[in-house]
């Protein structure tokens, strides 16, 4: 069974069970402070977690694309991704525990329509309780029905307690670990248990989060509204599992990849082929989804994978193209699932920061033999520590590790904190001036698309009270001419005084009218759309948005570009204000 058929399987099987299909959402999470990327199939249901009607029902399912930054460092082992996608269904005030747990275990165990997973290697773990909440007996005697008492192991907050973060909806959960031993671990003590965990004989493959709690700065304060169930299991493990092999780099995804680096490496190590394989991955659906390298938020992990990826090139030694071939095996693998990692520009864009991380290496080692420390060399100029330290070694010096790791703790921490200022999606606030800045961000885009022609098309948004910000692929400089027209078109449009209003229809009719989409998303089936028009009806901007508007442009003020600019092989930004 591929992964491919994993994923349709799981689909199909709650869709049977009255779940409405979800296409995932990008990796970039629109309106969502706490995170760079999408980490969980959750996170773009936080609102309808929290009590908000969604439009597709309150039985829903996915297969959610998710980066995971934290793990970075444990890429390598059996199990660690930074790329995966998570298999996710939800219950929005419906089914609860009895219901959750048994399709769980059905599809794991099911040979008709599940995985046909051997239910003796299962085992199962749930809240020991503590101040927030009771022991959760109830899922005890669910889960008797289906596994023996004694493969049931209460744990604590810290392995059975489930929140996005400090704030949001949260709640007790059951795991469920998997035994990857060869002859089978058998019926374990609580401490065999641990044990076995510890040692990586039980992998994890499924989570039920039972969400009844609200958590606000960190603090449990209460029940939600309604009880809500939110699942997950990841496609890579569950692909291991079913194939048979004893890590993620075995399964059908990754195989090929490593195949082309073994055949082509003259200095192979396991962990330095996994680290290429799963970056180069990654790379291609953070580009997929309208990411470009920057020295901060989404654009600054993206450089970092990227990088990181090409010292493994070099440190593995392999053959020119090997890289390229790989990202190539990717395009071919998930062009099905996922349409837009087959989209035009992004292999462009890859090369384009391979050439500049060609160029970072040779400044990197003058700044070396000036004396920079590793720090600066990391964060300045892009230069991986593991470089630093291959130069070092060769000088009998040493590179002091921990205060590296001290120092960029900090630099992650502060960057952490910016993040949290301003909403990912784009909108620093819902201020007025704010709101009126995204506003006039539609009309800018209208605007460029007006001159520049109808190929331009938004690749990322930053908008804060005091300016706004887009980026749009476009392959030259724009001429002082086209700035100009730009300038008199957005504000000959202001002074209109056209009508912004927003309205829901199928995804299809959205697409149908020529509704400008963000680069690498998907959409449900009912969206919001943004219309600027004339009083008879006219659009001159159709958008799918959910963000603040003004009722009226007349009241937006006057536009003026401050400046246009470069940010990457084919995009340019321009910063604009109102005043």
């Amino acid at each position: 069974m591929t992964s491919s058929d994993i994923r349709q399987k799981f689909l199909d099987f709650f869709a049977k069970r009255g779940h409405a299909v979800l296409p995932s959402a990008s990796l970039v999470p629109k309106n969502d402070p706490s995170v760079l990327f999408n980490t969980a199939g959750m996170q773009p249901l936080v609102p309808y977690l929290m009590g908000r009607p969604h439009p597709s029902g309150n039985r829903l399912a996915s297969a959610q694309k998710c980066v995971r930054t934290g793990d970075i460092d444990d890429v390598g082992d059996s199990r660690h991704l930074t790329f995966f996608e998570m298999l996710g269904n939800w219950s929005l005030g419906d089914y609860f525990k009895e219901d959750a747990i048994k399709w769980s275990f059905e599809f794991l165990t099911s040979k008709e329509e599940g995985l046909g997973l051997d239910p003796a290697r299962l085992y199962v773990t749930v809240f020991e309780g503590d101040e927030n909440a009771p022991r959760d007996l109830e899922a005890v005697e669910i889960w008797k029905q289906y596994v023996p008492e004694n493969r049931i192991y209460f744990l604590p907050a810290e392995n059975n307690w489930w929140s996005p973060g400090d704030n949001g909806p949260c709640g007790p959960d059951t795991e469920m670990f998997y035994d990857v031993t060869p002859d089978g671990l058998g019926d374990m003590t609580h401490e065999q248990y641990v044990a076995a965990d510890d040692a990586g004989q039980l992998v994890e493959i499924w989570n039920d989060v039972f969400m009844e709690y609200e958590k606000q700065d960190g603090k449990v304060i209460g029940k939600l509204g309604m009880r809500n169930v939110d699942t997950g299991s990841g496609l890579e493990r569950i692909t291991m599992m079913v194939q048979g092999k004893s890590n993620v780099f075995e399964a059908d995804m990754f195989a090929p990849a490593m195949n082309l680096i073994k055949e082509s490496a003259q200095n192979y190590t396991e962990r330095d082929a996994r680290i290429l394989s799963d970056h180069l991955r990654t790379a291609l659906f953070l580009i997929a989804d309208g990411v470009t390298p920057a020295n901060k938020d989404q654009g600054y992990i993206l450089r970092r994978v990227i990088r990181r990826a090409v010292m493994k090139t070099k440190i593995l030694n392999v053959e020119a193209n090997t890289g390229i071939n790989i990202l190539n095996h990717y395009i071919n693998f998930y062009s099905a699932a996922y349409p837009e990692v087959a989209k035009k520009g992004i292999m462009d864009i890859f090369k384009a920061e391979d050439e500049k991380f060609d160029k970072t290496i040779q400044s990197g080692i003058k700044e070396f033999e000036k004396g920079t420390d590793a720090f600066t060399l990391f964060t300045t100029y892009g230069f991986p520590i593991e470089v630093t330290e291959e130069l070092a070694s060769a000088k009998g010096m040493t590179v002091d590790r921990e205060a590296f790791n001290t120092q960029m703790k900090a630099h992650q921490d502060s960057s952490r904190a910016g993040a949290a200022a301003k909403f990912k999606g784009g909108l620093a606030d819902t201020g007025e001036k704010t709101t009126q800045l995204h506003t006039a961000h539609h009309l800018l885009l209208a605007a460029l698309q007006k001159v520049l022609g109808k190929d331009v098309h938004q690749r990322g948004s930053n908008i804060t009270e005091e300016r706004l910000r887009i980026d749009f692929n476009f392959d030259r400089k724009m001429t002082d001419e086209e700035k100009v027209e730009v300038e008199r078109q957005v504000n000959e449009w202001i002074q209109t005084n056209h009508n912004v209003c927003r309205r829901e229809m199928p995804l299809q009719e959205a697409q149908g009218i020529g509704a400008e989409m963000e680069f690498g998303a998907k959409y449900p089936d009912v969206v919001s759309i943004y219309f600027i028009e004339d009083e008879a009806g006219t659009a001159i901007s159709k958008e799918f948005c959910g963000g603040p508007h003004v009722e009226k442009t007349e009241g937006l003020g006057t536009f003026k570009i401050q400046k246009e600019e470069a940010v990457a092989a084919g995009v340019r930004r321009i910063k604009a204000t109102l005043s």
